[in-house]
Parts: C-alpha cells; structure tokens; sequence
C-alpha cells in the first residue's frame, strides 16, 4: 500500500520532529518507544483515543462511565501530544492505562494491539487510520468513531481521494456524528454505519465543589472586581487581548485579565508580550508565594494562568470568557465550557471547527462575535459588571449568564446515546 510505504519512508523524520519539537518542550523527546507500539501488556476492555487537549476533554465523561462500567486499568487511553498526556494524567491519573499512540505502521500496530487486546475501540472525532483500522477489522474488534466530526475542509480534503477514503471508513463499524451535516458528510465519504447522537463536548463534567483556585482568585482580586478571560490563546491573539484590557484599564484600574495561552511551551513567550505591552503581572504558579495580608485590592492587571488542568477553575472566577483560536485562522475552541458554567462568551471570525456550538450560542443571545481589539474591548465594556452599572444592566447580565448555562444544559445527552451504542459491540 502506497500509505504504508510513504508513512514508513517518513517515520525516521518524524521522530527527528519530535526531537526537534523537544528543544522547546522537553517531554517530546520522552516515551518515545510508546510511539512504536512499545508497552506493558496489560488486557483491557476498551481502548480510547484522544488526540490533543480538545479531544482529551470531550473524552472524559465517556472515559469516566466506561471506568464505572469495566473498572479501574481496564480502559486504555491513548493521546500523540504531550499536553493530551498531561490532561489525562491529571484527570484520570492510575485508574486508566495511559500511553502515547502508536504509529500507524502495520507492524507497530500489530505489537500495541497483542499488548493491549482490546474488546472494543473509540477513536474521537476525525482520526482515520488504515493500517489500525485494517487490523482491527481482521481481529474482528469493534471500532466506533465517537463525537464525529468533518469541517467542510476536512470533507472536501477526504474527497480528493474518495476511493482510499471509502475503504477505510468501510472498515468502521459505527460513526457516532455530532450533527446530521456530520452524519451526511460521513456517509457521502462512505462510512456504512452513521448516527446522530449530538456533542459529547455538551455533557462535560462540571466541578461538584467550587475549586480552590477559583477561592484564591475572589480572595486576592476581590469578588467585585471585574474580571475577564482570554483561554487557549494562540500566537497574534494576546496582542489583541492586551490591547483590549489596555483600554479597560482605563475605564477601570482594578480590571482583571485572566490569560490562558493554549499551549504550555509559550507561557514564557508570553510573559514576554505583557512586559512589552508595559503591564504587570502575576503567574499562577508564584501565588502561594504572595498571600494577600492587607485585604486591599490586589493591584496586578493581568494573572498569566501557567498551569495545566486548570481551565475551569479560571473560567469559574471570569465573569466574560474570550476563546482563542478564533481570532487566527486556527477553528476555535471549546465554547461550551465558559457557558456550562453561565460565563458568556466572546470569540472571533474563525470559528469553523464549532460552528454548531457558536450557533447556539450566538441565537441563546449570551456570545458575541468580535473581530479586534476595538470590538473586544467594546463588548467587555457592554458585558462586564462594572460596580456602577444600573439595576436594569445587572439584571441583563445575570439573565444572559442563565441563557449560557440552559443552551448547553439544554443539550446534554450524547453520552447516554453513546453508551448505548457501545454495550452490545463488546
């Protein structure tokens, strides 16, 4: 097979990649040997895989109830990037067998599977693979697609080769789509078995008890500060952001931005865009070392949030949310967890890869779509809760809070559809 032959030439530049890649962030030049299949034998029920952040974090729920249903080390969880081990890691820790992925050789295949023997697959989202789907089917083990998705580029990316395409999609034996234009996308690509079950993404698991972060934020910057975020911030996007709280700052002195870049290997780049932009600031992981002793405002404009696994807790002390990846061509990320929590959302023109959820959002009338940092920070000015606002604006703002969190409460339910398709395959 020409995929095989052309994946094999390339491997040896791949892993030069991840060298390269680990100049910056150490842990991609570490477990390397996961990558070809290299892992303990342990049996489990049910083999899990998330590629990144995104996908680790819609997976979780799934992942939790499959625990409860087969118990604890038989579920394997597999992710290719570092930031998707990390957020496993410290969500699941040792309930779950967790490793790198392997590469998408037969040979390497062959070993993980020998090791792993899973009774079924979920792979989320859009990952195809034809050698792992091709073994899979010959060892006659269940392989669903979960939280399907194909954005039109991925549709008409597919397309190009219809015929590869449809082989491997053949191999499937069911495609969970998250909409009905997923649905149909997939079964034009060729996928035989296609249901609607809806966005995993919507019955994400939200904090039983207000976290300890979340406390130490209304403690240091004062519960009645106004308090905004940006969250998975890419490169181009701070600059905007920063510009947009400048201008705050100017409304209010005692404003507060919480920025969360999306990647952990640019916390450092970052700190460095602030110092220019002339701000102070404080990093997340240095505030144990400056406990607030006078019960004074705290004065730092902006908190760099340079912890991993910690998102909700940031977006539970926000009163605004700013999504990245949409003010660059990236495709945005996950709007639903600012609205679970009642947080309104902001997000810019790129937001192709949640277009449902932004839909949603826009009609439940708790997002808006900017474009810069004029419009940012004009719609923090009209959203945020400024102490001196009248009755009538406070009284808009909780309302809009309350639409955010019923449009996602709304529609929770794919993981029950899920489930239900999962327990006859194994």
């Amino acid at each position: 097979m020409l995929y095989t032959l052309l994946l094999a030439v390339l491997t040896p530049l791949i892993v030069l990649r991840l060298w390269f890649k680990g100049r910056v962030q150490p842990a991609y030049r570490q477990r390397i040997g996961e990558r070809f299949g290299r892992v303990p034998a342990h049996p489990v029920a049910v083999w899990v895989h998330a590629v990144s952040v995104g996908e680790s974090l819609a997976a979780l729920p799934l992942i939790e109830a499959l625990i409860q249903r087969h118990g604890e080390r038989r579920v394997w969880v597999t992710t290719t990037t570092p930031t998707g081990s990390e957020r496993v890691v410290a969500s699941l820790g040792t309930r779950v067998i967790h490793t790198y992925a392997p590469y998408d050789l037969p040979h390497v295949v062959a070993r993980f599977l020998d090791r792993a023997q899973p009774k079924q697959v979920v792979v989320m989202e859009t990952e195809l693979w034809p050698n792992l789907f091709a073994a899979l089917k010959t060892r006659d083990i269940p392989l669903t697609i979960a939280n399907a998705r194909l954005s039109p580029r991925s549709f008409k990316g597919y397309s190009r080769v219809a015929g590869f395409t449809r082989s491997v999609l053949g191999k499937v034996t069911t495609v969970a789509a998250q909409s009905a234009l997923d649905a149909e996308r997939f079964t034009a690509l060729g996928a035989p078995h296609v249901q609607v079950i809806g966005n995993l993404k919507f019955d994400l698991a939200l904090p039983s008890a207000p976290h300890p972060l979340t406390a130490n934020i209304a403690r240091l910057w004062h519960a009645d500060r106004a308090i905004w975020i940006a969250v998975s911030t890419h490169e181009g996007e701070e600059d905007i952001v920063l510009d947009a709280h400048h201008a705050l700052l100017q409304h209010d002195p005692y404003a507060l931005l919480i920025l969360v870049p999306r990647h952990p290997q640019r916390f450092d780049e970052v700190v460095r865009c602030i110092t220019a932009k002339g701000m102070s600031f404080e990093r997340r992981s240095t505030l144990a070392e400056h406990p607030d002793v006078s019960g004074q405002r705290h004065p730092t404009p902006v908190l760099l949030g340079d912890s991993m696994g910690e998102v909700m807790a940031y977006l539970a002390a926000a009163q605004v949310a700013f999504v990245g990846g949409s003010l660059v061509p990236v495709g945005g990320h996950n709007v639903l967890e600012p609205a679970a929590l009642g947080v309104p959302v902001l997000f810019g023109p790129h937001m192709h890869n949640f277009l449902d959820a932004r839909t949603l959002l826009l009609q439940a009338e708790c997002a808006r779509e900017i474009t810069d940092a004029v419009t940012l920070s004009a719609a923090l000015l009209d959203w945020l809760p400024w102490q001196k606002a009248q009755g009538h604006l406070q009284a808009e703002r909780e309302a809009r809070r309350a639409r955010a969190a019923a449009a996602v409460a709304a529609n929770r339910g794919a993981l029950k559809k899920l489930l239900a398709l999962l327990e006859p395959l194994v």
